[in-house]
């Protein structure tokens, strides 16, 4: 029994060391991210470079969005910037979007709203809705710049400009924001942090902007793009049947040489993603399943990584800080100020690190207890979303049941 208690305690030292070591390097990743990749906020001090004729054209597919198109409308109304006009694609919404939205725009000439009745089988129901407002309206048309966002975000009034002032300052002709995403539900507060995570360890924001070695990435819920480079990736045609597009479009800019990069909004973008945890569970599977090119082996590495290292190795550090402090063998007293040294220096860097996460994410810090529980939640969905493809279900978003096949 003794031998066993002693390998139980050097295989917690062991955990608690690796737990250390990953989230010191977490933390080296964070710092060099925010001192490479400014946030849009920072790009507010910037100094204007933006011509006074240079032309945006905002493009927003909603399908039955009742819930915060309000939202969403008043923001883009408060929008500073001269030369902006707002295109709202609703497709085919049974609700009263159009109702709430035409509502608040009254008369204002800088919105239009064109309401899509189908879409075609071989496309995505919110690839339709862009390609369609794109060729069927003057002002997408003839824009300079062009600018694709979710019917969930809300835009700081300044949020047009200042992107427009980023995306000039780096010299790029695709720029995405990471929203600041809400945290009103349970859910939000709980796996939000750890989902959000988990898709920056697969896609870097250092690395898409790379020349060479780019991880191609984007956000849907807004992208910035120049209409010659929109024009030289072949447009939302070129990415009719994908579900996640803005993934699709990352890549192929990143075919064509489109100079890119992707910044966290800090609050000048938010996004409400779901109303509810089914939907909030649905949406994130399709993230997950697309950016990993629908294979359930990756999803799955993927999910009891993130359970290992943001649950499990914290779970045994604790235990291990524990035994240290309160039930340490007699035999090893000389080594017992060296463990709890181990333990609680793991233990702190761990919480160092994802106060990091919260503080970026501007999540509620008094959340951050439950991080190891959401992070376990969220390598379910991953592990989940395997199951999916190995089961050949269907997704369905938008309205509309997609069948992908696993690869």
């Amino acid at each position: 029994m003794i031998h066993l208690w002693h390998i139980s305690i050097m295989s917690l030292a062991g955990f608690s060391a690796a737990s250390l070591t990953f989230w010191l390097v977490a933390i080296f990743r964070i710092a060099r991210t925010m001192l490479s990749v400014p946030t849009a906020r920072a790009a507010r001090a910037l100094r204007p470079r933006v011509a006074a004729d240079e032309s945006v054209c905002v493009v927003i597919p909603a399908h039955n969005e009742s819930l915060v198109i309000e939202k969403l409308v008043a923001s883009l109304l408060r929008q500073d910037h001269a030369s902006v006009h707002f295109v709202l694609a609703l497709d085919r919404c049974t609700d009263d979007t159009a109702a709430k939205a035409r509502a608040l725009i009254r008369d204002d000439p800088r919105f239009t709203i064109v309401e899509i009745a189908s879409c075609p089988d071989d496309w995505a129901g919110k690839v339709n809705a862009i390609h369609s407002a794109v060729t069927r309206i003057e002002h997408a048309r003839r824009a300079d710049v062009l600018i694709f966002a979710d019917a969930d975000t809300t835009f700081a009034p300044d949020c047009v400009g200042t992107t427009l002032r980023l995306m000039n300052h780096r010299k790029l002709d695709l720029l995405s924001l990471v929203s600041t995403l809400t945290f009103g539900h349970w859910f939000e507060k709980l796996l939000q942090p750890a989902a959000g995570v988990e898709l920056m360890k697969q896609f870097p924001l250092t690395r898409a902007a790379k020349a060479t070695g780019r991880r191609p990435f984007a956000n849907g819920q807004f992208i910035m793009i120049r209409r010659a480079a929109y024009e030289k990736i072949g447009g939302h045609h070129a990415v009719h049947d994908e579900l996640l597009e803005d993934l699709a479009i990352a890549r192929l800019a990143a075919g064509h040489d489109v100079p890119a990069g992707v910044f966290l909004a800090d609050t000048v973008l938010y996004c409400s993603m779901y109303p509810a945890y089914p939907a909030f569970r649905r949406g994130w599977k399709r993230i997950y399943t697309e950016s990993a090119n629908r294979r359930p082996e990756r999803l799955r590495q993927w999910g009891w990584r993130c359970r290992a290292i943001s649950t499990l190795l914290p779970l045994c550090t604790l235990v291990f800080s524990l035994l240290a402090a309160f039930s340490w063998p007699e035999e090893w007293s000389s080594r017992q100020a060296p463990a709890m040294a181990l333990a609680f220096t793991a233990l702190g860097v761990y919480m160092l690190a994802a106060a990091f996460i919260y503080r970026l994410g501007h999540a509620p810090l008094w959340t951050l207890p439950g991080y190891p529980i959401g992070s376990w939640m969220v390598g379910g969905i991953l592990i989940e979303a395997a199951r999916d493809l190995d089961e050949d279900k269907p997704i369905i978003w938008g309205g509309r049941e997609y069948k992908r096949e696993r690869r």
